[in-house]
């Protein structure tokens, strides 16, 4: 029986901890938040009654989304000029549909794990279902794995365990440190206590020693990148009229560049298909070839022969290479249910919404005998799709169109993941976007330099080229998903021995 007797209370506490987790995310960075909210909602779950568990667990996923992917907002009603209301209901609706992940979670918590009393044995177990739900986000209904604990600890000594296990391995080691400490402070119980000083001690203090090994090498080679961010306005950049106007803005912007090096723009930076676009950027190509200068850019690309579209980076001079983007961003680059939905309002049909996925087997970029790892906006989300592309590369790349977050939380958001990305490979990586935040990211996972948002801007700054693979890139997140299984079916067979 729960001590806060109303449901209507707890209910209002599970959506206020849910909340807590973006607070834990850039770009607050209150990261004993993360482990503190899963804890909570692990005692919540507990002190509730068996029918209550499953409203209680909407309820967190409501707040949880509701803040975390608050930008969606932003994304329909700035851009697919829907109304206040009705942009604010789609992201409700849209928030309340997600988060009934958490209630499955809740109804496997329910069927397996509840009622018992709580221990190490059941910490464990909430922790496993905790990343298992995290995984889940990864791959059902194509992906949205926005909002992981794991990245708010980017900056902490837990960060050390990323090349190793990725970033579930740290949602599962803040989960788990919460989780007994809160069971320490609810059970007062001297062994729970030094279990949670034990466990703290081994988290921070391996993750530290983690954080000095150098998994990858250096191979003594230096590129120099600069980083074109045109911030052109989303109202102009698919209108015609302004399409001259762009491509005078790049190229300007590109004059800062200096001799050899590689320049970027981001993604979609010419709105034209490439096979139309390579005789309106020949100017451009003549001023840079002259100075022995690269050109990587992102652009739509047509496949005339089986009438699929792209987005997609290409090479433009100075290497070889196109990419198509493999993990398309729901409504934003395709519509799911289109023959239903188009023609609805105008968010269902924005400019390139009607791409196709790019094959898994993609060669990387090559340039200036560089290997370049690319991804395109969303794609840099994914661990395992950037772990496996880094593999054969001296260094990655991603480009965004982020003008669509408008001035929220999500390009904050979305920066922080990508530098979990170079810390997972232990790879420099470059990041160039529309309108900020533009950056080059150290093997670290440090922001090594980057732009102001909302401005035209050129960054230009150098990359290393490395060498070697982190653990995690070999193995990906398989481990950290077994040991997740392992700990939540532990969790079970100790119930099941407990009641017979």
């Amino acid at each position: 029986m729960s001590i806060i007797k109303p449901l209507w209370v707890r209910a209002i506490i599970a959506a206020l901890l849910g909340v807590a987790v973006t607070l834990s995310l850039a770009p607050w960075n209150y990261w004993p938040l993360g482990a503190l909210s899963a804890a909570s909602l692990w005692i919540l779950w507990h002190k509730a009654k068996s029918t209550e568990i499953l409203r209680l667990a909407w309820c967190y996923g409501l707040g949880f989304f509701g803040a975390g992917i608050s930008w969606v907002y932003v994304s329909i009603h700035d851009h697919g000029n829907a109304s206040v209301g009705l942009a604010g209901f789609l992201t409700l609706l849209f928030c309340a549909l997600l988060a009934v992940l958490f209630v499955i979670m809740g109804w496997v918590y329910r069927r397996f794990l509840h009622p018992r009393p709580l221990d190490i044995s059941h910490a464990l177990a909430f922790t496993g279902l905790w990343v298992l739900n995290e995984w889940i986000r990864t791959w059902f209904l194509t992906g949205f794995p926005w909002v992981f604990v794991g990245y708010g600890y980017i900056d902490t000594p837990l960060a050390g365990w990323a090349p190793v296990g990725g970033v579930f391995a740290l949602s599962f080691i803040a989960c788990l440190l919460g989780c007994l400490w809160v069971l320490a402070l609810t059970q007062k119980r001297l062994s729970y206590g030094i279990a949670a000083v034990g466990a703290s001690l081994l988290a921070f203090g391996g993750g530290q020693i983690l954080d000095n090994r150098e998994w990858t090498q250096s191979k003594q080679s230096t590129t120099y990148v600069a980083i074109v961010q045109p911030n052109t306005p989303q109202s102009m950049k698919w209108n015609r009229r302004y399409y001259a106007s762009i491509l005078d803005n790049l190229g300007h912007l590109s004059e800062r560049a200096k001799p050899g090096d590689i320049i970027i723009w981001p993604e979609a930076a010419v709105p034209r298909y490439y096979h139309n676009a390579l005789e309106d950027l020949k100017p451009a190509l003549a001023r840079m070839n002259k100075q022995s200068q690269a050109l990587i850019s992102g652009i739509p690309f047509a496949n005339r022969a089986t009438q699929s579209y792209h987005n997609s980076i290409a090479v433009f001079s100075g290497g070889e290479g196109l990419y198509h983007k493999q993990r398309l961003v729901p409504f934003g680059e395709y519509v799911p249910l289109q023959s239903i939905l188009r023609g609805l309002i105008d968010f269902f049909d924005l400019p390139m919404s009607n791409f196709s996925s790019g094959d898994a087997r993609q060669a990387p970029l090559w340039v200036q005998n560089q290997i370049i790892a690319p991804s395109i906006c969303y794609e840099v989300v994914y661990p395992d799709l950037v772990a496996r592309g880094a593999r054969r590369a001296d260094w990655l790349l991603t480009i965004s169109n982020d003008t669509w977050f408008g001035d929220s939380i999500g390009p904050l958001q979305h920066m922080q993941m990508a530098q979990m990305r170079a810390l997972e490979t232990q790879r420099y990586l470059v990041r160039g976007t529309s309108n900020g935040i533009s950056a080059i990211v150290n093997p670290k996972g440090q922001i090594v330099n980057q732009t102001p948002q909302f401005e035209p801007a050129v960054l230009r700054g150098a990359v290393e080229s490395r060498q070697g693979s982190t653990p995690f890139m070999q193995t990906g997140s398989t481990p950290i998903i077994v040991l997740a299984l392992i700990a939540l079916l532990y969790g079970r067979h100790r119930q099941a021995a407990a009641k017979t």
